[in-house]
Parts: structure tokens; C-alpha cells; sequence
């Protein structure tokens, strides 16, 4: 089944390594971009993807702010923070947005973990 993933990060070179991961797991799904939560949230009310995985340090509107915003735009959403910073704080804040919390760079390990994980689960926050 094809699936549509927002991929949400100022840095272009993170989003070429998040496209890159999830091409090694599912070449068929489609893939939107969005370089700010801006353009993020036209594209979640525009494309209703169904998965968002979402930088936490941008620039404006943080990835934790955008996160709760994406989950109330659409609650069908999965979405993931992905952060260098692996705090135990930002993890928290991270599922009270409704998020799942995924390490920085991300692999494909850890995106087949979050992809292949039951919805509200530790690591699949729906």
C-alpha cells in the first residue's frame, strides 16, 4: 500500500538523508518536502499525508510546536521528531505533543522501527 511522508527539516541535506532512508524501506511511497512549518502544514491540509517526521530545531515554529499542530490539523497523522538533542526532556515533550521521538541522523533501522510499530505504542505515538 502507498503511503504519502512529509519530511519537515530546514536542512536539505537531512532531508535527502530521511528520503534516502525511507527509499531503502518503501521506493513506492511518495515523498512531500517542506523546509519550515509553514509550507509543512499547507502540504498536511493539501496532501493529507499519512506519516510526518518532523526536525525539532527549526527555525520560527520548532518541530514540537509543528508536531502538535500536524496531530490537530489531522489525528490520523503519525509523527515523529527527529533530533540530535536526545534529552530526556525533549523525548517527553516530544510524546506530550503526540509524537514519537527518533534520533538524529536518522537510519533506516530506526524509521523501519517507527513505521513498523503499533500506533500508540513507545515508539509509534499516534
Amino acid at each position: 500500500m502507498t503511503r504519502k511522508v512529509l519530511i519537515v527539516d530546514d536542512s536539505k541535506l537531512a532531508r535527502m538523508a530521511a528520503i534516502k532512508a525511507l527509499i531503502s524501506l518503501h521506493p513506492d511511497w511518495t515523498r512531500l518536502e517542506a523546509a519550515d512549518a509553514a509550507t509543512a502544514l499547507e502540504l498536511v491540509q493539501r496532501e493529507t499525508p499519512d506519516v510526518a517526521l518532523v526536525d525539532f530545531n527549526m527555525p520560527g515554529m520548532d518541530g514540537l510546536t509543528l508536531a502538535a499542530e500536524v496531530r490537530q490539523l489531522d489525528p490520523k497523522v503519525r509523527v515523529a521528531v527527529i533530533s540530535a538533542n536526545h534529552q530526556v526532556e525533549v523525548v517527553r515533550r516530544a510524546h506530550a505533543a503526540g509524537a514519537a521521538f527518533l534520533p538524529k541522523p536518522l537510519t533506516a533501522e530506526a524509521l523501519r522501527e517507527f513505521l513498523g510499530s503499533t500506533p500508540g505504542s513507545p515508539q509509534g505515538v499516534p
